[in-house]
């Protein structure tokens, strides 16, 4: 049976340790294995009809795991045959696994693929180490019908979400125990199809001894900032929002996100009466200041601010930035403020959350390169910040290399202004006392949940509306991913 959400991601290493783990504590392999295939036959029957079923199977465990789902598909009826790339080491639980299988065996290559109704993809697993090519990509490639992927799609690094050579795209995805970074991460989440999580009788005690660093992004972790009775628009924090004086929507949209997520006091510092004029015809209940960076500065009850949505991308901004961070201000740079420190990623040091996409990262910090995760934790370790790397799976890292991955983000929300619209929000939390990474993780997903309410044809002043609700629904539903 799937299991209730569980938010804890292993890498392939991780998974390995926490199988290690299970077997050390007197679970047979064997057992683990019978049960793994046992999903994977589930799954066959529950998502497809019985048809000319083919399984894949590689040497190791992956392969294991795809004789016992034969065996089961085959005494439900199914018409079953296992192509094997390599017979499994002797005596190693995929042996025993293989020994049980009775059926046909027919040649692992492109012609057996090619024929079959439903292909069971058990060759490699999330560990693989080489890339994926010669009989065993030919093989894949031929394939025709839907895929039932083992684990992984073969040849997708579990790790990284990264295709090694070559992958399938499957129809369905069964994985174990907890999922793996290459389930979320792009391209692997789009490869894997729909991915069903599956007990296996692993304890969740391993956990504790493989100590996981990164987690689905999902109420549950964090929990939006609570409003009591005796809540008032000082004790849910102050925002002031450093603002340019030519894209002045940038702004707006920040602040309308910043009220709508709970900012008890949001104040606009325009650059001049001329954009000040501008940003009073907006919203009513926005402050609008053109006092000067160090008049607000000397308000101590101003600990939040936002910097660089609609600012230019240089050396004023740059300054700006400095002096929020040295005058101990929690301090979200977006945008501008990213791109002013192209190149210098030490100065954006000190600073509570960075918002780049990947663009704006490349010129801070430079090539994201094929490792997402890895990638924004050198970030968030260089400068000390929570470093929430934007994009349709959103990574968020904190300097001790806590990671979180958001996968609830939809499509529409690649349109101009939504990036405003997180950063006014995360803004907002920190505002309202949330620590930097829960801040950052709370605002990706509610971001996420906020877009998927309103549905086709967003833009970004749709979402503030939605973004109460969103928050809401974190508040009364933790743990449910979406």
């Amino acid at each position: 049976m799937p299991l209730p959400p569980r938010l804890e991601l292993l890498t392939p290493e991780e998974m390995g340790r926490a199988d290690a783990l299970a077997i050390g504590s007197g679970i047979p392999g064997i057992t683990l294995m019978e049960a793994a295939g046992r999903a994977v036959a589930r799954a066959a029957l529950r998502r497809f009809r019985p048809v000319r079923t083919l399984v894949l199977a590689g040497p190791g465990n992956n392969g294991g795991d795809g004789y016992v789902a034969a065996r089961l598909l085959e005494q439900a009826g199914w018409p079953v045959a296992v192509a094997a790339l390599a017979p499994p080491r002797p005596g190693s639980d995929a042996a025993l696994a293989a020994a049980a299988w009775r059926g046909p065996m027919v040649p692992f290559g492109p012609e057996a693929a090619a024929r079959a109704g439903l292909v069971i993809d058990a060759v490699f697993g999330a560990g693989l180490a080489r890339a994926v090519e010669g009989i065993v990509a030919a093989t894949l490639r031929a394939v025709r019908a839907p895929v039932l992927a083992v684990d992984v799609p073969s040849g997708l690094d579990g790790a990284t979400g990264q295709v090694r050579g070559f992958a399938p795209r499957a129809a369905l995805t069964v994985t174990f125990f907890r999922l793996k970074p290459g389930h979320l991460l792009l391209p692997g989440r789009d490869l894997c199809g729909g991915t069903l999580l599956a007990d296996i009788g692993l304890p969740d005690a391993v956990l504790t001894a493989v100590a996981p660093r990164a987690f689905r992004n999902a109420p549950g972790r964090w929990q939006p900032p609570a409003i009591g009775a005796e809540s008032h628009k000082y004790s849910r924090g102050h925002l002031t929002i450093v603002a340019g004086g030519e894209m002045t929507g940038a702004a707006r949209l920040a602040a309308g996100a910043a009220h709508r997520a709970g900012a008890g006091l949001v104040t606009i510092l325009a650059p001049d009466a001329a954009a000040a004029a501008l940003y009073r015809a907006g919203d009513p209940g926005t402050i609008v200041s053109e006092a000067g960076l160090d008049a607000l500065l000397a308000d101590d009850r101003r600990r939040a601010w936002l910097i660089g949505p609609g600012l230019p991308g240089d050396a004023a901004t740059q300054a700006a930035l400095r002096r929020l961070v040295e005058a101990g201000r929690q301090v979200v740079a977006d945008a501008g403020a990213l791109t002013a420190c192209a190149g210098r990623p030490e100065a954006l040091a000190g600073c509570a959350v960075l918002t780049p996409h990947a663009g704006e990262y490349a010129r801070a910090f430079g090539a994201i390169g094929d490792d997402k995760l890895s990638a924004a934790r050198a970030a968030a370790a260089v400068t000390g910040a929570v470093l929430l790397l934007k994009g349709a799976d959103t990574v968020i890292a904190a300097p001790d290399g806590r990671a979180a991955i958001n996968d609830n983000a939809p499509p529409s929300l690649a349109t101009g202004g939504t990036g405003d619209v997180l950063a006014g929000t995360i803004a907002a939390l920190l505002a309202q006392g949330m620590p930097p990474f829960e801040a950052a993780c709370c605002g990706a997903w509610v971001h996420g949940e906020a877009a998927r309410r309103h549905g086709p044809g967003l833009i970004a002043e749709d979402l503030i509306n939605h973004l109460p609700t969103a928050i809401e629904n974190a508040r009364l539903n933790p743990g449910v991913p979406r």
